[in-house]
């Protein structure tokens, strides 16, 4: 048999309102159509700064191949791709790539990448950046942003759990990168939003760095990806909302309902489904605590399934399976923090977990919620304790995260 010839990648540009890139005229028209989207949006100095300077980085990328990609090392696996560290020798630049094995047809694999097109638009400081996606020798590439300090559920399995102060910086950054992609990125597909996430809201696809930049990422703008990658996400169903195990169309509120359940996992530093008891919360806290959270029930209640009970020391509790898992989150009462953190948090949290979507607080009651003015207002070195953290270097202007 003749050998078979590796095929040229598809290549993804960022094409401006329908209009080609043709050259530096083109490439300059597009960085300035950007910054003028940039000026929309409410950002500080120091983040229009970085937005700018990540836009004009990105410039100078060009065409994206795989014989330009110097790999570095593995940052993470699972969920259907690998994500490794890359050097970019072209630009210079280091990057995050995410490898996605597909077996599907090229009509199917070019509409994928065409889908994905649209993260060229999505410039946030609250979203990780992207610098384009092209299918290679049977993997779709995705080219992001390289964040240093990895995701949340990184920094909680180092830290045990993540004190109140640091997660109000968190719920803003959520809340401002949902609020961004739905009411400033109008992305419409099938009918219906694609604000969803991958993996939904969850520790894994919150990235943050050294600088204290806070970011979303993994949204599924590619519902064709989605489609093709629906076997690879069983495992976090455990982060959807009721209404999603129960097969009603995503909205917003699911986002929200994801949200509340990753909070109260990184204030406890374990799962919260099914809810520890108040011997348990003794265990991590290192006295006894008092609060909804406690259960009152003598029998303990089984361990998530694939999950330690906590960060804590060993659980003998027998493992849930997956669908006990799932039964719990559609019939029973939802997880509530413990007494021991502020009245607010619990508040904040017990309003993104009601089980009704209709009831559940949405993005813009949940800005003005007063946990949230609070942590507005508080200056929280966020880079200080994340460095500090997972032994990170910080640099020498980091972000203190009083401009979230």
């Amino acid at each position: 048999l003749p050998k078979r010839r590796k095929p040229e990648p598809i290549q993804l540009n960022p094409i401006p309102d329908g209009n080609t890139i043709n050259g530096t005229g083109a490439t300059e028209t597009n960085l300035e159509a950007l910054q003028k989207k940039l000026e929309e949006l409410e950002l500080d100095e120091q983040q229009r700064k970085r937005l700018e300077a990540f836009l004009t980085q990105k410039q100078k990328v060009g065409e994206l191949k795989d014989d330009d990609f110097e790999k570095i090392c593995e940052l993470g696996a699972g969920n259907g791709g690998v994500v490794f560290k890359v050097s970019h020798r072209p630009s210079g630049l280091i990057m995050a790539r995410k490898l996605i094995h597909l077996e599907i047809k090229p009509a199917i694999r070019n509409q994928i990448i065409r889908e994905l097109q649209v993260l060229h638009e999505c410039n946030s400081p609250y979203i990780v950046g992207f610098y384009g996606a092209f299918y290679s020798d049977g993997e779709i590439s995705i080219c992001m942003e390289h964040m240093d300090g990895g995701s949340l559920d990184q920094s909680l399995k180092k830290a045990g759990k993540i004190p109140e102060q640091i997660l109000g910086k968190v719920s803003i950054a959520v809340i401002k990168g949902l609020s961004y992609l739905r009411e400033k990125h109008k992305i419409m597909h099938r009918g219906q939003s694609l604000l969803h996430l991958l993996k939904y809201v969850t520790p894994s696809n919150i990235l943050v760095n050294s600088r204290g930049e806070i970011k979303l990422c993994d949204f599924g703008v590619s519902g064709q990806l989605i489609d093709s990658m629906a076997n690879s996400f069983v495992g976090t169903r455990s982060y959807m909302s009721p209404e999603r195990l129960q097969g009603t169309h995503y909205s917003v509120q699911s986002d929200i309902w994801s949200m509340g359940l990753s909070l109260v996992e990184m204030a406890i530093g374990r799962f919260p489904i099914p809810p520890p008891d108040s011997k348990e919360l003794e265990q991590i806290f290192g006295f006894p605590v008092e609060g909804e959270a406690a259960s009152s029930e003598s029998s303990p209640k089984p361990r998530p399934p694939g999950r330690p009970g906590s960060s804590y020391g060993p659980d003998s509790r027998p493992p849930m399976a997956i669908f006990e898992l799932l039964d719990y989150i559609v019939n029973e009462p939802p997880p509530k923090l413990p007494g021991i953190f502020s009245s607010d948090f619990q508040d904040f949290v017990n309003k993104c977990l009601i089980k009704n979507p209709a009831e559940r607080a949405d993005l813009k009651q949940l800005m003005v919620h007063p946990f949230i003015k609070q942590s507005e207002a508080e200056e929280v070195d966020f880079a200080g304790w994340l460095c500090s953290t997972i032994g990170l270097s910080q640099p020498v202007t980091p972000t203190h995260g009083t401009a979230m």
